[in-house]
């Protein structure tokens, strides 16, 4: 049995029972439906049209886009299990967008066009670098609203 949803839930924050992807959890959850697209478009082309060029890559985003997609239903549905699915998602998000960020400035061959995580993010506008934080603020107040 589902508990209540309660609307509001002061200083922005969710309310217990209030699902993840309710309230601002619908931007959050917007803004990863429209990064999955992105990320899964342009990783399609990478890999279809240049994977000589940078097979690692372009294979790091298509895995961004998996991640992206994981994360934006995780969201969306909230409950137990997807909250923890979510945090997963978020954290190897981070850590990738961080490693392929970090290793597109020192091994620049690797890296000869932009993908979702290189160089954090700078072709999204830095979005890849911002979007697990702000999941995982989120993930961590419906956490200790529960």
């Amino acid at each position: 049995m589902e508990p209540p949803t309660v609307e509001g839930g002061g200083e922005g924050g969710p309310t217990v029972g209030q699902a993840t992807g309710s309230g601002p959890g619908r931007i959050l959850v917007a803004v990863y439906a429209l990064l999955a697209l992105a990320a899964t478009g342009r990783s399609i082309l990478q890999i279809s049209e240049y994977f000589h060029r940078a097979p690692v890559a372009y294979l790091l985003s298509a895995l961004a886009a998996v991640i992206y997609l994981v994360a934006t239903v995780a969201l969306a549905r909230g409950g137990h299990t997807a909250v923890r699915v979510a945090t997963v998602s978020c954290s190897i998000e981070l850590v990738g967008v961080l490693v392929v960020g970090v290793l597109s400035y020192v091994d620049t061959a690797a890296f000869p066009d932009k993908t979702v995580w290189s160089h954090f993010g700078a072709g999204y506008g830095y979005v890849p670098l911002v979007l697990p934080v702000l999941g995982l603020l989120w993930l961590r107040r419906h956490r200790q609203s529960r």
